[in-house]
């Protein structure tokens, strides 16, 4: 028995080197390609799954708001909300339009948001918007905290969205639970200015 450990042993010398040498081999080639001298079409990066987080610089109204993008002021338009007008000039301002407004800018205003972007939709309006979901760096979506706190309707443009369910759920909630424009003492679900 111990006149074969010694190619035992030179045998598992050998199988080592060769495993050495492919791995050396391997890491060359893809040293290659992360220097762009070949391609493999294998990923050199790895994606930011958490999102891109942007400056609010503006509060149109309870459900638009401007980011700076690229170093440009972007105007983004909240999916699946609408609340009450309060800078349309056509419009009268609507009755809890000022208080969504006002809520907007609490809960964003100066803020940093994250967009989700809806395959479901348009990725603009027809007013050049962006149309999104927007996240407050803590993870809460700004669009489904305005219906549930009374302050916008669920609003479908065309298409059935992604939360459209969800939202719809959410205003029954605060409608038979009065909140916000829901109340009796404020609009009681309905848009005309309260004289």
């Amino acid at each position: 028995m111990s006149a074969h450990l010694p190619k035992e042993i030179a045998d598992l010398k050998k199988l080592y080197l060769i495993i050495a040498g492919i791995i050396v081999g391997i890491a060359y080639i893809f040293n290659l390609q992360t220097t762009g001298v070949i391609s493999l079409g294998l990923a050199t990066t790895t994606p930011n799954t958490v999102g891109i987080y942007y400056d609010v610089t503006k509060i149109t109204d309870g459900d638009t708001i401007h980011i700076e993008m690229d170093g440009r002021d972007e105007t983004v338009r909240l999916i699946g909300i609408n609340t009450p007008e309060t800078v349309d000039p056509r419009r009268t301002v609507e009755c809890f339009g000022k208080e969504a407004s006002t809520r907007m800018k609490e809960i964003a205003k100066g803020k940093i948001v994250r967009l989700e972007f809806d395959e479901t939709q348009d990725t603009r309006d027809t007013y050049g918007r962006l149309l999104a979901y927007i996240y407050l760096e803590d993870g809460q979506m700004i669009n489904r905290k305005m219906i549930a706190e009374g302050y916008a309707y669920e609003y479908t443009y065309l298409l059935p969205y992604k939360y459209q369910k969800e939202f719809r759920q959410l205003q029954n909630l605060a409608q038979s639970s009065k909140r916000g424009l829901w109340a009796e003492d404020t609009c009681n679900g309905s848009k005309q200015s309260q004289q």
